[in-house]
């Protein structure tokens, strides 16, 4: 306001109001100047940082593994597996770490011997490691000791249809074999086999197997060492590739150890998929295996498919094999001509059920095959009793200790050809008795033998019990429910007899089509029968029976059943092709609980979680609202005996033996089914049975 005047003057703010946008504009024109210099300023500082950043450490968190934005991780780490018996393997399993350690990925170096694969194989597939095994092989193209029960236990998994093709889908591994050529028959085996064995179990190889040679004149390389430093190469290159996830790993059917994987660009994939859910597609005709890196290794080439691309320079070969093939073959037909002409004229002699194939055949699947018709095997719960890792439903329903239980057969033969048979059809069948037949004190002696030499291998694996190894060398119990159809068998009740004459409770199985034999059976321990349908066309349909009039069979069976006054145990749940079919453990309590509701007089008394059962028991068995499921075996051979020694007219029933249940047995326990005193199996309630039991 001027002092000498009485009005105030406005201009200066009204020219501010008048010019108020250009104002504005150039407030924004400051800021936006100001943002610009902050964000240039802050990319300087980033490249200023990362150019103080190590090339190596730049090169991990490029391909993914340590990040400030999180990315992907395809190999989490290694785990290298070494059997050794002079120190070779375990000193090239530290070398191999060392190489590892450069990647910067975790990586444990184990020996075979301390390492449980019943319990952590399976963990690989979904782990993201890769799994390297360096196996020597030792005398006689056997394991080291080291690595014995783990290529036991590989060999046994690999051959048993429980376990199938897919047990391993997701685990990724490589193999280097150590051996000696000089030893031309057996060069290299325990590499081969473990390589062909992860391979069957459905694990994925990501690279040509090694095979180091201690005899100089014939290594590859000039010595073993110098073989293993260069697998382990391109062991470590294959790494850096699958680290990456850039390209598909070696496929398994490289020709003579020469990996073609690198050079297929338009084959090439990645690994997201398999590490998002641990498991990958695997094409039918990915991978061979028998695929070997070595030259040397017979019958390679031999058994190629004509239909199959191959080399010119190998066609020779291919052609001189099958004229061998067809040569043979012809030797083959004239040689069966005379065996039939023979037959003809000696045709009042009986043939042996096991032929020299089905022999061979049983043989690999860890069968102990008895004179000509009868077999016996380790059952897995056997094995997992003696380690403390709890027993089958059978111990949990009734008692049965399963590390002192034989697993038998005195006919391999069987009257149906069931969709779900564990042998896949190869045994005979046949709807009576046409065989030679072994005397039941032979089958007897030499199942049990055969069962405590089975026992006697355990001896110092990890993880079994000294006290329950000893108790495994007594057989209490023996369950005929092995395969075939032990009923068939014509002196059936004197080798029951026997049993019950070494203090041995029988456990008989029978596929209900044998109701004479049934009716006819002496006193037996327990007497199960499979109940695989519940109507004509959908038992004919599954169990696929030989007998014409097999649904008559199957309704007098059950009426013999029940004169035989046993526990009805409910219709089977068994798979009838693959494991994706079994119901889950939630789904069998939902149809046994609407089953019970139509059976009177009948409750569910026991569970078994892990095997996908449970117990549906007469209310005789409930005594003042506790069930008394479990046998009294002292009290049955007591009663046994004195039936022998009444000539079969002193009589008894289930409840002269019966005991009481324990609490961790029964339907709803929190231990759902595992004895207490054992190591519980880390399954939840989604668990599907391979037991068999």
């Amino acid at each position: 306001m001027d002092p000498s005047s009485d009005t105030w003057d406005f201009s200066p703010l009204i020219s501010l109001w008048i010019n108020r946008y250009y104002i504005y504009l150039g407030f924004a024109f400051g800021i936006g100047l100001w943002i610009c210099f902050q964000i240039v300023t802050r990319k300087q500082d980033k490249n200023s940082q990362e150019k103080s950043i190590p090339k190596a450490a730049q090169d991990l968190m490029t391909n993914g593994y340590s990040s400030l934005h999180k990315k992907e991780v395809f190999v989490s780490g290694v785990k290298i597996f070494y059997g050794s018996q002079t120190g070779t393997a375990k000193e090239f399993a530290t070398i191999l770490a060392e190489a590892v350690t450069s990647l910067y990925l975790p990586v444990a170096v184990i020996n075979l011997k301390e390492y449980d694969p019943d319990d952590n194989l399976v963990e690989e597939v979904t782990s993201k490691n890769v799994c390297a095994f360096l196996v020597a092989t030792y005398t006689d193209g056997r394991p080291t000791e080291s690595a014995e029960w783990f290529c036991k236990w590989l060999e046994e998994a690999s051959n048993d249809f429980r376990f199938g093709k897919t047990y391993l889908k997701g685990m990724r591994y490589a193999v280097f074999g150590l051996g000696n050529s000089a030893y031309a028959s057996h060069f290299n085996k325990v590499g081969k086999n473990v390589d062909k064995w992860l391979w069957m179990l459905g694990a994925h190889r990501v690279m040509t197997r090694g095979e180091g040679d201690c005899n100089v004149v014939k290594s590859k390389h000039g010595s073993i060492e110098a073989d293993f430093r260069a697998w382990k190469t391109k062991f470590i290159s294959q790494l850096q590739v699958l680290c990456k996830g850039e390209k598909k790993s070696c496929d398994g059917s490289c020709k003579k150890g020469k990996c073609e994987s690198n050079q297929r660009s338009s084959e090439e994939m990645e690994l997201g998929s398999h590490t998002q859910d641990g498991l990958h597609q695997r094409d039918p005709e990915e991978e061979e295996p028998f695929e070997s890196s070595s030259e040397e290794e017979s019958g390679t080439e031999d058994h190629q498919s004509l239909t199959s691309v191959v080399d010119v320079e190998d066609l020779g070969n291919i052609m001189n094999h099958v004229k061998k093939e067809k040569r043979e073959k012809e030797q083959q037909e004239e040689k069966t001509g005379l065996f039939r002409n023979t037959v003809k004229n000696e045709a009042s002699e009986r043939r042996a059920m096991i032929t020299p194939a089905l022999r061979e055949a049983l043989t690999k699947q860890g069968y102990q095959l008895i004179g000509s018709h009868s077999g016996v095997k380790l059952c897995r719960w056997t094995k997992s009793m003696l380690r403390g890792r709890g027993g089958c439903y059978k111990h949990t329903f009734y008692g049965i200790e399963s590390h002192r239980c034989m697993e038998t057969t005195p006919s391999l033969a069987c009257a149906n050809k069931c969709v779900f048979c564990w042998r896949h059809h190869t045994n005979p069948v046949g709807t009576e008795w046409r065989w030679k037949m072994d005397q039941p004190e032979v089958i007897l002696k030499e199942a049990i033998e055969n069962h405590q030499n089975m026992i006697k291998q355990f001896k110092g694996v990890p993880g079994v019990k000294e006290e329950r190894f000893k108790e495994g060398m007594t057989v209490k119990h023996c369950a005929l429910s092995l395969v075939g159809e032990p009923i068939m068998y014509p002196e059936i009740n004197r080798f029951l007899k026997l049993l019950h004459e070494c203090k041995i409770s029988s456990f008989l199985v029978t596929n209900a089509q044998f109701p004479v034999e049934i009716r006819n059976l002496k006193p037996v321990t327990q007497l199960y029968v499979s109940v695989d349908a519940s109507t004509k066309d959908s038992l004919k349909k599954i169990d696929r029976p030989l007998f014409k009039d097999f649904w008559q069979r199957f309704l007098d069976s059950l009426k013999a059943l029940a004169a035989k006054g046993v526990t009805y145990c409910g219709e089977s749940s068994a798979s009838s092709l693959t494991m994706a079919n079994v119901p889950w453990h939630e789904e069998v309590v939902r149809f046994v609980r609407e089953l019970v509701d139509l059976i009177p007089d009948y409750e569910i008394a026991c569970e078994h979680e892990h095997s996908n059962c449970l117990l549906i028991a007469h209310k005789k068995f409930k005594i003042d609202r506790e069930w008394w499921t479990w046998i009294d075996y002292n009290r049955f051979q007591e009663l046994i005996q004195e039936y022998e020694d009444s000539g079969g007219s002193k009589t008894f029933s289930a409840e002269d033996y019966m005991a009481k249940t324990p609490h961790w047995a029964l339907f709803g326990a929190n231990e759902r089914g595992f004895d207490p005193k054992d190591t519980r199996f880390q399954r939840k309630n989604k668990s599907k049975d391979i037991s068999g039991c």
